[in-house]
Protein backbone atom coordinates (compact mmCIF):
# COMPACT_ATOMS: atom_id res chain seq x y z
CA UNK A 1 0.00 0.00 0.00
CA UNK A 2 1.44 3.40 -1.02
CA UNK A 3 1.92 6.17 1.51
CA UNK A 4 -0.92 8.26 0.07
CA UNK A 5 -3.34 5.35 0.12
CA UNK A 6 -2.22 4.37 3.61
CA UNK A 7 -2.73 7.95 4.89
CA UNK A 8 -6.20 8.09 3.39
CA UNK A 9 -7.13 4.68 4.79
CA UNK A 10 -6.07 5.76 8.27
CA UNK A 11 -8.75 8.45 8.13
CA UNK A 12 -11.65 6.08 7.50
CA UNK A 13 -13.54 4.64 10.44
CA UNK A 14 -14.50 0.98 10.62
CA UNK A 15 -18.00 1.97 9.53
CA UNK A 16 -16.67 3.66 6.40
CA UNK A 17 -17.06 7.29 7.54
CA UNK A 18 -14.37 9.78 6.48
CA UNK A 19 -12.78 11.61 9.40
CA UNK A 20 -12.40 15.43 9.20
CA UNK A 21 -8.60 15.08 8.82
CA UNK A 22 -9.11 13.38 5.44
CA UNK A 23 -10.57 16.54 3.91
CA UNK A 24 -8.35 19.53 3.17
CA UNK A 25 -8.65 22.49 0.81
CA UNK A 26 -6.96 20.66 -2.05
CA UNK A 27 -9.21 17.64 -1.75
CA UNK A 28 -12.37 19.62 -2.56
CA UNK A 29 -10.85 22.24 -4.84
CA UNK A 30 -12.70 20.96 -7.91
CA UNK A 31 -16.14 20.61 -6.33
CA UNK A 32 -18.61 22.76 -8.29
CA UNK A 33 -21.78 22.21 -6.26
CA UNK A 34 -22.98 20.89 -2.92
CA UNK A 35 -26.01 18.94 -1.86
CA UNK A 36 -28.81 21.31 -0.87
CA UNK A 37 -28.61 20.05 2.70
CA UNK A 38 -25.02 21.33 3.06
CA UNK A 39 -24.95 24.80 4.64
CA UNK A 40 -22.30 26.84 2.81
CA UNK A 41 -23.01 30.18 4.52
CA UNK A 42 -23.61 33.57 2.98
CA UNK A 43 -26.29 36.15 2.28
CA UNK A 44 -29.45 35.52 0.30
CA UNK A 45 -31.14 38.54 -1.28
CA UNK A 46 -34.85 38.19 -0.51
CA UNK A 47 -36.17 41.48 -1.86
CA UNK A 48 -35.33 45.13 -2.45
CA UNK A 49 -37.40 48.28 -2.65
CA UNK A 50 -36.56 51.74 -3.96
CA UNK A 51 -38.14 54.91 -2.63
CA UNK A 52 -38.63 57.85 -4.98
CA UNK A 53 -40.03 60.78 -3.02
CA UNK A 54 -41.85 58.13 -0.95
CA UNK A 55 -43.38 58.38 2.51
CA UNK A 56 -42.25 54.91 3.64
CA UNK A 57 -40.98 51.49 2.63
CA UNK A 58 -42.53 48.40 4.23
CA UNK A 59 -41.37 44.78 4.11
CA UNK A 60 -44.46 42.66 4.76
CA UNK A 61 -43.35 39.32 3.31
CA UNK A 62 -40.24 37.17 3.37
CA UNK A 63 -39.59 37.47 7.13
CA UNK A 64 -40.12 34.03 8.62
CA UNK A 65 -38.37 31.14 10.36
CA UNK A 66 -36.35 30.45 7.19
CA UNK A 67 -33.42 32.49 8.51
CA UNK A 68 -32.18 33.19 12.04
CA UNK A 69 -30.84 36.60 11.00
CA UNK A 70 -32.10 39.21 8.55
CA UNK A 71 -30.09 42.17 7.33
CA UNK A 72 -31.43 45.37 5.82
CA UNK A 73 -28.97 47.41 3.74
CA UNK A 74 -29.63 51.12 3.23
CA UNK A 75 -28.24 52.58 0.01
CA UNK A 76 -28.31 56.32 -0.80
CA UNK A 77 -31.05 57.22 1.69
CA UNK A 78 -31.79 60.86 0.87
CA UNK A 79 -34.37 62.84 2.88
CA UNK A 80 -36.40 65.48 1.06
CA UNK A 81 -36.48 67.63 4.25
CA UNK A 82 -33.76 68.93 6.59
CA UNK A 83 -33.50 67.95 10.25
CA UNK A 84 -35.47 64.74 10.06
CA UNK A 85 -34.88 61.25 11.36
CA UNK A 86 -34.72 58.02 9.38
CA UNK A 87 -36.75 55.59 11.49
CA UNK A 88 -38.06 52.04 11.67
CA UNK A 89 -40.58 49.97 13.55
CA UNK A 90 -41.59 46.33 13.83
CA UNK A 91 -44.90 44.55 13.31
CA UNK A 92 -46.31 41.26 14.59
CA UNK A 93 -49.44 41.38 12.40
CA UNK A 94 -47.95 41.49 8.89
CA UNK A 95 -47.89 45.29 8.75
CA UNK A 96 -51.37 46.16 9.98
CA UNK A 97 -49.68 47.95 12.90
CA UNK A 98 -46.07 49.02 13.48
CA UNK A 99 -46.09 49.37 17.24
CA UNK A 100 -43.84 46.80 18.91
CA UNK A 101 -42.61 47.89 22.35
CA UNK A 102 -38.85 48.58 22.25
CA UNK A 103 -35.99 49.38 24.62
CA UNK A 104 -32.90 50.76 22.86
CA UNK A 105 -29.55 52.53 23.12
CA UNK A 106 -28.29 55.22 20.73
CA UNK A 107 -24.85 56.83 20.42
CA UNK A 108 -22.92 58.75 17.82
CA UNK A 109 -19.51 60.01 16.71
CA UNK A 110 -19.05 63.00 14.42
CA UNK A 111 -16.44 65.13 12.65
CA UNK A 112 -16.94 68.23 10.51
CA UNK A 113 -15.38 69.15 7.16
CA UNK A 114 -13.59 72.14 8.70
CA UNK A 115 -11.81 69.82 11.18
CA UNK A 116 -13.07 72.04 14.01
CA UNK A 117 -15.60 69.84 15.81
CA UNK A 118 -15.55 66.23 16.95
CA UNK A 119 -17.60 64.33 19.50
CA UNK A 120 -18.60 60.89 20.72
CA UNK A 121 -21.77 60.90 22.80
CA UNK A 122 -24.78 58.97 24.04
CA UNK A 123 -28.12 60.43 22.97
CA UNK A 124 -30.89 60.18 25.54
CA UNK A 125 -33.20 62.00 23.14
CA UNK A 126 -33.14 59.20 20.58
CA UNK A 127 -33.22 56.09 22.76
CA UNK A 128 -36.44 54.37 23.81
CA UNK A 129 -37.56 52.81 27.08
CA UNK A 130 -40.52 50.47 26.65
CA UNK A 131 -41.93 52.61 23.86
CA UNK A 132 -43.96 51.68 20.80
CA UNK A 133 -42.65 54.73 18.90
CA UNK A 134 -40.57 54.46 15.75
CA UNK A 135 -36.86 54.16 16.54
CA UNK A 136 -34.51 56.82 15.09
CA UNK A 137 -31.66 55.53 12.95
CA UNK A 138 -30.68 59.10 12.03
CA UNK A 139 -31.22 61.67 14.73
CA UNK A 140 -33.89 64.40 14.69
CA UNK A 141 -31.99 66.93 16.77
CA UNK A 142 -31.97 70.36 15.11
CA UNK A 143 -28.21 70.61 15.53
CA UNK A 144 -27.52 67.27 13.90
CA UNK A 145 -30.44 66.29 11.71
CA UNK A 146 -30.10 64.57 8.37
CA UNK A 147 -29.57 66.83 5.37
CA UNK A 148 -31.62 67.23 2.19
CA UNK A 149 -28.68 68.76 0.27
CA UNK A 150 -28.52 67.29 -3.22
CA UNK A 151 -25.27 65.40 -2.56
CA UNK A 152 -26.05 64.22 0.99
CA UNK A 153 -27.17 60.68 1.80
CA UNK A 154 -27.22 58.08 4.55
CA UNK A 155 -26.01 54.49 4.25
CA UNK A 156 -25.80 51.52 6.61
CA UNK A 157 -27.26 48.27 7.87
CA UNK A 158 -29.79 46.91 10.34
CA UNK A 159 -29.49 43.35 11.70
CA UNK A 160 -32.59 41.62 13.10
CA UNK A 161 -32.10 38.34 14.93
CA UNK A 162 -34.47 35.38 14.95
CA UNK A 163 -37.65 37.39 14.30
CA UNK A 164 -39.83 34.27 14.04
CA UNK A 165 -39.10 33.16 17.61
CA UNK A 166 -42.13 32.78 19.84
CA UNK A 167 -39.91 32.29 22.91
CA UNK A 168 -37.48 35.22 22.96
CA UNK A 169 -37.53 39.00 22.50
CA UNK A 170 -36.23 40.35 19.15
CA UNK A 171 -32.77 41.91 19.24
CA UNK A 172 -31.45 44.27 16.58
CA UNK A 173 -28.24 46.21 15.86
CA UNK A 174 -27.90 49.12 13.44
CA UNK A 175 -24.93 51.12 12.14
CA UNK A 176 -25.47 54.08 9.82
CA UNK A 177 -23.36 56.86 8.35
CA UNK A 178 -24.85 60.12 7.05
CA UNK A 179 -24.17 63.75 6.17
CA UNK A 180 -25.46 66.30 8.66
CA UNK A 181 -26.81 69.55 7.23
CA UNK A 182 -23.82 71.63 8.42
CA UNK A 183 -21.34 69.30 6.68
CA UNK A 184 -20.62 66.91 9.53
CA UNK A 185 -19.95 63.22 9.08
CA UNK A 186 -22.09 61.31 11.58
CA UNK A 187 -21.73 57.64 12.51
CA UNK A 188 -24.78 56.37 14.40
CA UNK A 189 -24.99 53.13 16.38
CA UNK A 190 -28.33 51.87 17.64
CA UNK A 191 -29.09 48.60 19.42
CA UNK A 192 -31.97 47.21 21.39
CA UNK A 193 -34.81 44.74 21.38
CA UNK A 194 -38.44 44.49 20.52
CA UNK A 195 -39.99 43.37 23.78
CA UNK A 196 -42.33 40.76 22.35
CA UNK A 197 -42.34 36.98 22.18
CA UNK A 198 -44.70 37.11 19.20
CA UNK A 199 -43.13 36.52 15.81
CA UNK A 200 -42.06 39.71 14.04
CA UNK A 201 -43.09 39.45 10.38
CA UNK A 202 -42.90 42.98 8.96
CA UNK A 203 -40.79 46.17 9.19
CA UNK A 204 -41.39 49.72 8.05
CA UNK A 205 -38.85 52.48 7.34
CA UNK A 206 -39.69 56.17 7.00
CA UNK A 207 -38.60 59.71 7.80
CA UNK A 208 -39.94 61.43 10.91
CA UNK A 209 -41.35 64.04 8.52
CA UNK A 210 -41.52 64.31 4.76
CA UNK A 211 -40.49 61.88 2.06
CA UNK A 212 -37.24 60.26 1.01
CA UNK A 213 -35.35 58.53 -1.81
CA UNK A 214 -33.11 55.49 -1.71
CA UNK A 215 -32.97 51.72 -1.85
CA UNK A 216 -33.37 49.18 0.95
CA UNK A 217 -32.34 45.56 0.41
CA UNK A 218 -33.42 42.67 2.64
CA UNK A 219 -31.09 39.66 3.02
CA UNK A 220 -31.45 36.37 4.85
CA UNK A 221 -28.25 35.14 6.48
CA UNK A 222 -27.61 31.41 6.00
Amino acid sequence: MGSITRSFANNITTSGVLLPASLVNNSIANVTSYNAAVATGGMVLISSQTASNSASISFTSGISSTYKEYQFWFVDIHPRTDNVAFQFNLSTDSGSNYNVTKTTTYFWAYHDEADANTSNAYSTGSDLAQSTSFQDLFTTASSSGASSDADHIGVGTLQLFNPASTTYVKHFISTLQYNQKDDFSFNINVAGYGNTTSAVNALQFKMSSGNFDGTILMYGIV
